[in-house]
């Protein structure tokens, strides 16, 4: 026996010193990839100590040799777009890479807008769907992780995907129109690197050496790079949100009492809700906790046993769904649509019943406003709006809210921009700044500081960083007001006196009730537009809407002039302007009135005598911001100060 253990140490050993010299590249290196044209590569990876490489590419032949370390490095011969081609990699093994494109390689980074995927937004694009057939856009997913103890080498998977109806349904919705736009303009390939967590601030995505300008965002790091220190907070609040719904759950009448099956006859101590709507506004006694809704509905004779949708807008929090007391789905968070499968031989001919159960964490708790709450049926739609009984299931304290470790400072730098760095791009997109909006005075410098160091790390010049600005969100005010959302819109205004950067302007295309809204085509197409100008070099392409360029002083008006104005200013719609307030020295905002005239903007109060400032569509939501170029697209909003 002992034999026996000492040969299978031995074996082990071997084993693990062979695997150890084999050849291995990074994840980036795999079948399906786009290599950046016009431009030397970089291919490296790991092999044993000093070990010989070979590579053979298109023909060529290069040769390098590991490190001390393993790690292995080689340039290759700048190429034109093509392909596909394939790579070979020889040492003491050898790995093939197939099906290579060369082309434009952009990385696609910033929070949840820029994350979410066309499944999402699938009901505004039921039709391009299916045309989704693009060989030549590639796209890849790095893995959602972080890392505060240094920059990772590599990343933990992720591979190649090509473009098809059903591969396309988990892309990043703004980076793949982008990249159709400009595939279809352009035909070259498109290799699409999307690195993206929702809820990300800017500082997640900064280097420890990045973050030493900004001192609380740096102490915050040393902090976390104590792994104990961390994993106490993960296990803490994952023991304190298990508590929370434990006891919600167990407490919860609707539960003990099977509220699902309880039929709307017998619910007679329940009250009437309007849906959408929160049940805080409509009840005396505020809770947070468990509230469960019914409401009947008729089903025809020709839709008995039929299989349907069932759109429940959005909902706050989390929601489980019944239909006649059986299961249709539920979702766990607050933010995707609602949008369920009715399964054949649940719905039968006359009145039916949907029930309800939502767990509220903190807040407001019900159905969000003006979203779709119906059942469809082939031709058929039926309404879910309106009155609904309505019951509590248990009230509970509101749950504080989870430290999300994951968005702490350089933890995303670390884990999912450092191993890209020897990747060769074209540029970046960038969609983020909704989780900046509590602190937005530093975020021009946050940002500039991400772009700069970003271009520094890559060792690729200052190459085209295109970027979105926040779109209109929340409820729209009658009066004059200041809003963070506006002050950070102006923020990634100021950002463009960074070098070879362009802002798309999204004021008119987001959605009041959604921090998500669901045009992302747009959104896609703008970043193109600027990629033609900035990165493609189109001098006649009309790339941004007017942007503030400066301001004059006359009388009891101020004049503003405008970059951007393409073919010319109009008002959207032909209608007046809307959107603009003026101000005196006290900066007491009020609304203005406003013209064009000769591609400038005269703007004017008959309260305001001697006007010192302007401001336009200075709102979370200012839904009347209606000045465009003739091109179609937005101005972005400015103050003048």
């Amino acid at each position: 026996m002992k034999n026996l253990r000492q040969i299978v140490a031995i074996l082990f050993i071997l084993t693990t010193f062979n695997l150890s010299s084999q050849i291995s590249l990074p994840k980036l290196i795999s079948d399906g990839m786009v290599l950046q044209r016009d431009i030397p590569i970089t291919v490296w990876g790991w092999a044993s100590a000093e070990e010989n490489i070979t590579i053979l590419f298109k023909g060529k032949t290069y040769h390098t040799k590991a490190g001390q370390n393993g790690n292995w490095e080689v340039d290759l011969e700048a190429g034109k777009a093509g392909g596909p081609y394939t790579m070979r990699i020889s040492g003491s093994n050898t790995i093939e890479v197939n099906n290579i494109l060369v082309g434009d390689v952009w990385v696609c980074s910033g929070q949840s807008n820029m994350e979410i995927p066309m499944s999402r937004v699938k009901p505004l694009y039921e039709a391009e769907i299916p045309k989704a057939n693009y060989p030549t856009i590639r796209y890849f997913e790095v893995p959602k992780t972080y890392n505060f103890s240094g920059e990772q080498e590599q990343i933990e998977g992720g591979k190649w995907l090509n473009t098809t109806p059903e591969t396309v349904l988990n892309f990043s919705a703004i980076a793949y129109f982008f990249a159709k736009d400009l595939t279809e303009r352009y035909q070259v390939p498109i290799g699409l690197i999307n690195t993206s967590l929702g809820g990300s601030p800017a500082e997640a995505w900064l280097s420890e050496d990045a973050l030493k300008k900004f001192p609380k965002a740096y102490n915050e790091l040393l902090l976390y790079k104590d792994s104990t220190y961390v994993n106490g907070i993960i296990s803490g609040d994952r023991e304190r949100i298990a508590n929370w719904y434990r006891e919600v759950n167990t407490n919860d009448l609707g539960n003990a009492q099977h509220w699902e099956t309880l039929n709307i006859d017998s619910a007679k101590d329940w009250t009437n809700m309007q849906i959408p709507g929160y049940w805080n506004d409509q009840i005396e006694t505020r809770f947070n906790g468990v509230a469960w809704y019914k409401k009947a509905f008729k089903i025809s004779p020709a839709h008995k046993n039929a299989s349907g949708k069932l759109l429940l807008g959005r909902i706050v929090d989390a929601d489980s769904v019944f239909i006649n007391g059986h299961f249709i789905g539920n979702t766990t968070y607050q933010y995707p649509p609602r949008r369920y499968n009715i399964p054949e031989n649940i719905l039968k001919e006359g009145e039916n019943q949907i029930t309800v159960k939502v767990i509220n964490e903190r807040g407001k708790g019900g159905f969000v406003p003006e979203k779709p709450y119906q059942i469809v049926l082939n031709d058929t739609t039926i309404s879910l709006t309106g009155t609904w009984k309505f019951k509590k299931g248990v009230a509970k304290e509101p749950l504080k809210p989870q430290t999300f470790v994951r968005w702490k400072p350089a933890g995303l730098f670390n884990a999912m921009i450092a191993p890209l760095l020897n990747y060769k791009i074209q540029g970046v997109i960038w969609y983020q700044g909704e989780s900046n909006t509590g602190s937005p005075d530093e975020y021009q410098a946050l940002f500039s500081t991400l772009i700069n160091e970003w271009r520094i790390r890559w060792n690729l010049g200052n190459f085209p960083f295109l970027y979105v600005q926040l779109a209109n969100f929340m409820k729209s005010t009658t009066n004059p007001e200041e809003s963070n959302w506006a002050m950070l819109r102006n923020q990634q205004l100021k950002t463009l006196t960074t070098p070879n950067t362009g802002m798309a302007v999204t004021i008119d295309i987001g959605e009041w009730n959604d921090i998500h809204p669901l045009n992302k085509k747009d959104v896609g197409h703008r970043l193109a537009l600027l990629a033609e100008k900035i990165a493609y070099h189109e001098k006649n392409t009309v790339a941004s809407g007017p942007l503030y360029k400066s301001s004059e002083i006359k009388g009891n008006k101020i004049v503003v002039s405008f970059n951007g104005i393409g073919s010319g200013l109009v008002a959207k719609n032909g209608d007046s302007l809307h959107s603009f307030a003026i101000a005196g020295a006290d900066k007491n905002y009020v609304w203005a009135k406003a013209t064009i005239h000769n591609n400038k903007v005269i703007v004017w109060s008959n309260s305001i005598a001697n006007p010192k400032y302007v401001r336009y569509a200075w709102a979370n939501n200012p839904d009347k911001a209606n000045l465009y170029n003739k091109e179609g697209l937005p101005t972005s909003p400015f103050q003048t100060e």
